[in-house]
C-alpha cells in the first residue's frame, strides 16, 4: 500500500515538490490550492507523465481538504513568496495567518499525520504550525537546513572543482542571514575544508550561503527559489516514508537542546518514520554556540512580532 502525501500550495515550490514526490513512485499525492482549477490542472499534467516515466502512483488536485484525509505526511508550502527588496521578515504576518488556517484544516482531516513546514519565514512558520497543530514536536518540523547545506556544498564543490557527493557540511540555526554554516564540521572526502581553502575563501562562501536565497530572488526578479527547495523537501520525504533514519539539519522545536528552549531552530536530527526521532547534540565551540544563539535570537524576534499581533 502506497503512502499518502498531501502538499498544500500549488505554486512553484509546492508544484515542483509534488512532481518530485509523485515521480518517486511509492506515494499517492494530493496537491491543494485555493486558486480554482490550478492544482487540478497541474496534477493532471503530472499524472499524464506517468506512462512515460512508468509511474502507477496517483496525483490529484483539490481546492479543499477533504481529499487530504488520512495523509501520512503533509507538506505546507502555502503563502506569499518573497519578492525583490522584501526580507523574509516582511512575509511574517501574512504567512502566519495562512499557515495557521491551513494547519487547522490539515489536522481536522489527518489527525495522525506528520507535518513538514516549508513556508517562509521558515522558523517562525514552523513554530506557528507546531503550536496551531497541537501535535507532539516529533511530528512537526521544517525544511531549511537541507537547502542551506546544499547551497553551501554547491559553492564549495564549485570552488574546488570536485564532486558535490564528496562535500559534507551542516548549516544550522534559522533560515536567514544569521544561519550558521559549521565550517569546523565541513569536509571534502573527509579532508577538513580548512586544509583546502584559505580563511578568506571560506568566509566568502559562508557569506554567499547566508545570502543564497536573496541571490536567486535578485536574479529571478519575480518569485524565489523552488527547484533546490523542492529537491530538499523530497530528500526529507524519503527519509520519513522509507524510515531511512537520515541525519539531516531540520527546523524543530527545542526544549533545552543547545541551550535553546521553546523555539523552533535548525539543528541536526534523525529523521525517520516517526518524524524527528532524535535531536543530535554536537559539540560546539564558544563562537559556534554564540552564533547559534544569535540566530535563535533573530527567530525569537519574529515570534515576538507574531505574538504581539495576536497570532
Amino acid at each position: 500500500m502506497r503512502s499518502k502525501v498531501s502538499i498544500v500550495g500549488a505554486g512553484n515550490v509546492g508544484a515542483t515538490t509534488a512532481q518530485r514526490v509523485y515521480e518517486l513512485g511509492y506515494a499517492d499525492v494530493v496537491l491543494v490550492d485555493v486558486v480554482d482549477d490550478l492544482p487540478q490542472g497541474k496534477s493532471l499534467d503530472m499524472l499524464e507523465s506517468g506512462p512515460v516515466l512508468g509511474i502507477d502512483s496517483s496525483i490529484t488536485g483539490s481546492n479543499g481538504y477533504e481529499e487530504t484525509a488520512n495523509s501520512d505526511l503533509v507538506i505546507i508550502t502555502a503563502g506569499i513568496a518573497r519578492r525583490p527588496g522584501m526580507s523574509r521578515d516582511d512575509l511574517l504576518l501574512t504567512n502566519m495567518k495562512i499557515t495557521g488556517d491551513v494547519t487547522r484544516q490539515v489536522v481536522e482531516q489527518s489527525p495522525n499525520c506528520i507535518i513538514m513546514a516549508v513556508t517562509n519565514p521558515l522558523d517562525a512558520m514552523c513554530q506557528n504550525i507546531y503550536e496551531s497543530s497541537g501535535f507532539p514536536r516529533n511530528r512537526v518540523f521544517g525544511m531549511a537546513g537541507v537547502l542551506d547545506t546544499s547551497r553551501f556544498r554547491t559553492f564549495i564543490a564549485q570552488e574546488l572543482d570536485v564532486s558535490v557527493e564528496d562535500v559534507q557540511a551542516y548549516v544550522l540555526g534559522g533560515h536567514g542571514d544569521d544561519m550558521v554554516p559549521l565550517v569546523r564540521y565541513t569536509t571534502v572526502a573527509g579532508i577538513p575544508i580548512s586544509d583546502l581553502l584559505s580563511q578568506e575563501d571560506i568566509d566568502r562562501l559562508v557569506l554567499r550561503t547566508r545570502q543564497g536565497g536573496g541571490e536567486i530572488v535578485a536574479l529571478l526578479k519575480q518569485g524565489s527559489a523552488f527547484y533546490a527547495p523542492a529537491a530538499s523537501v523530497t530528500q526529507m520525504v524519503e527519509a520519513v516514508l522509507l524510515d531511512k533514519k537520515r541525519i539531516l539539519p531540520c527546523c524543530v522545536y527545542l526544549e533545552g537542546e543547545y541551550g535553546i528552549n521553546g523555539l523552533c531552530v535548525g539543528v541536526p536530527v534523525k529523521l525517520g518514520a516517526n518524524g524527528v526521532e532524535d535531536i543530535i547534540e554536537i559539540k560546539l565551540t564558544e563562537d559556534e554556540r554564540a552564533s547559534l544563539g544569535k540566530s535563535a535570537a533573530a527567530v525569537q524576534e519574529l515570534m515576538d512580532v507574531m505574538r504581539g499581533s495576536g497570532g
